[in-house]
């Protein structure tokens, strides 16, 4: 997975100066972002604070983890499966 270049604090600051007021496109402009980019952060991260970022990433990381993880115990489950399967 690509690696951001801003932090979840970095993120959230950006957020809460838009909603102080400044207009959206000065923000994106000023933080070298795009508006797209914009609007999937605050889909994520509006309305949070930086502890709660924190959490959420934590949680996303563990849950990929435990993904891969499931993926790897299907695979040799099927393995298993296919070589008891067979006839000798």
């Amino acid at each position: 997975m690509k690696r951001s270049r801003f932090t979840e604090e970095q993120i959230i600051g950006i957020l809460r100066e838009q909603e102080a007021g400044v207009a959206t496109a000065e923000v994106c402009r000023r933080h070298g972002v795009s508006s797209a980019t914009f609007y999937k952060w605050k889909a994520k991260f509006g309305g949070l604070d930086v502890s709660e970022a924190r959490r959420l990433k934590a949680l996303e990381d563990e849950n990929a983890r435990l993904k891969r993880m499931l993926a790897d115990a299907m695979l040799d489950n099927v393995a298993l499966k296919d070589l008891l399967g067979k006839k000798w």
